[in-house]
């Protein structure tokens, strides 16, 4: 059914993102399918953000995200799967709808919120995607 499933946590949030992973990781490996998982960073193309930190620090805040997601992704996910971990930029939600469209992805797993939105059923990025999303979506709560 699934060949290739987008596992969406946010790397600030890793320990409300385990319910997010047993979830995508079951799935995936039920369904013997290929698993990505995927964070998104702020976008530092601001003038006055972007003027604040030097030219390699965006290089090395990606490059350490992805290793710390990396060893998270090892523990947090069942055993036997290796999944592809891919670190972006910009629109929470419009970064998940395009890895997951440049995947070829048949499945989005993405958290209901984030810490700050308890009192909500769904997040706005979770929202968005459901909306948005050509693919099949998991809503974790």
């Amino acid at each position: 059914m699934f060949r290739r499933i987008l596992l969406a946590v946010d790397y600030n949030d890793l320990e409300g993102a385990a319910k997010v992973a047993e979830y995508g990781g079951k799935l995936a490996a039920t369904e013997g399918a290929e698993l990505h998982v995927l964070t998104v960073l702020p976008k530092m193309g601001m003038a006055v953000v972007g003027s604040a930190f030097g030219p390699d620090h965006v290089k090395t805040m990606e490059a350490e995200t992805k290793a710390g997601l990396s060893a998270w992704a090892a523990t947090a996910l069942p055993a036997g799967l290796a999944p592809q971990v891919h670190v972006t930029h910009g629109t929470i939600y419009d970064q998940i709808i395009r890895m997951a469209n440049a995947l070829k992805a048949d499945a989005i797993v993405v958290g209901a919120h984030s810490p700050e939105l308890r009192d909500y059923l769904v997040g706005p990025n979770a929202a968005r995607v459901v909306r948005h999303a050509t693919q099949s979506v998991l809503v974790v709560r």
